[in-house]
């Protein structure tokens, strides 16, 4: 049910974001264009999410953190390139949060392997295939939110799912602050969008 009304949330926000642009053919652009980059998404996460399903206990959590290590890797490395061409303080200042929170998440995912047998090896290779290709360099402010905010809407899918089949405590925890901080950030990128046409 959280998924269900989470998932629901996040669809009316992106209306909202469509309306909010009006008549401005940009606005409505970068609406389509971040539809288009959801359903991508999706389509392209649909297969790790039925991996994930299938799974429980401990199989659930080493799968969680070994999928969700390349998942964090995409969004640095969209961060890191995006930087450079980045104008907005504010813009600048969540590209550079991104790599550090996601790195800091990154270390500690790597820490909880090591008890459970390490990398998932396959399923990790399988998450790195499903980001690949997925996610043009993005050129402008605009760009870059627009294609963070279907990136992060995949996590939270994640997380929400670690949050009703995760096993350990600390899964559960890490799952609840992936969906509670990209949930936060997806609506600040939204409220920027519908403010800078």
């Amino acid at each position: 049910m959280k998924r269900a009304l989470l998932t629901l949330a996040l669809g009316t926000a992106l209306l909202g974001t469509a309306h909010a642009g009006g008549a401005d053919p940009s606005a409505m652009s970068g609406t389509a264009m971040m539809m288009r980059m959801s359903m991508e998404m999706h389509a392209s996460m649909q297969p790790v999410m039925d991996d994930l399903r299938r799974l429980s206990g401990a199989a659930f959590d080493r799968a969680f953190y070994s999928m969700m290590i390349p998942h964090h890797q995409s969004a640095i490395d969209m961060s890191r390139a995006a930087l450079p061409t980045l104008k907005d303080a504010t813009v600048r200042a969540w590209a550079q949060a991104i790599i550090n929170d996601q790195q800091k998440e990154i270390a500690e995912m790597q820490a909880k392997l090591r008890p459970l047998g390490g990398v998932d090896t396959a399923r990790q290779t399988r998450m790195k295939q499903a980001m690949m290709g997925m996610m043009s360099m993005p050129v402008s402010d605009r760009t870059f939110l627009e294609m963070m905010i279907p990136h992060h809407g995949s996590a939270i899918d994640m997380g929400n799912l670690a949050l009703q089949r995760g096993h350990g405590e600390g899964t559960v925890n890490m799952a609840q602050r992936i969906v509670t901080a990209q949930a936060k950030e997806i609506q600040e990128f939204q409220a920027w969008l519908r403010t800078h046409p």
